[in-house]
């Protein structure tokens, strides 16, 4: 586990150079080579893990892009799971996929709609204040 965060911290760096892209390889090296104790001693079948695979493009994509200044790769999980799970929970199973694709496409219409109400203001306060305003303006007329 060491090696692990020896990785993520060095990763999280403002500035990289050649020196800390180079400890970054070794501490990711390690935890290759010291990840196996897991599967030795039974804890763990398999380290096929999404995340961990990613690690071995860090090196290569901070040379082509620069440090990625604290960027965290949970979001991507988060987007998962209003795109693929929420929608997932809210199908019948039967033909999950076409259903999950017409709950994504209706909500991105929704959250249109919510801009383009929004860009004419037609969400600014509630029905009970808009009558509120109205009776309102209509008291302060009758005293004038």
């Amino acid at each position: 586990m060491r090696a692990f965060l020896d990785f993520c911290y060095i990763a999280r760096r403002d500035i990289h150079d050649s020196h800390s892209l180079a400890a970054m390889d070794d501490a990711l090296q390690r935890f290759h080579q010291y990840r196996e104790i897991f599967r030795t001693t039974g804890v763990r079948v398999d380290f096929n893990l999404p995340r961990q695979h990613s690690l071995i493009h860090y090196i290569k994509l901070i040379r082509a892009f620069g440090a990625p200044n604290g960027l965290c790769s949970s979001i991507t999980e988060s987007k998962h799971i209003k795109a693929v799970k929420e929608p997932w929970r809210g199908s019948s199973r039967f033909d999950a996929l076409s259903q999950m694709l017409l709950t994504n496409q209706r909500l991105d219409k929704l959250a249109a709609s919510r801009v383009d109400f929004a860009n004419r203001g037609m969400l600014k306060g509630t029905c009970l204040s808009s009558v509120l305003d109205q009776l309102h303006s209509a008291y302060f007329q009758c005293i004038l």
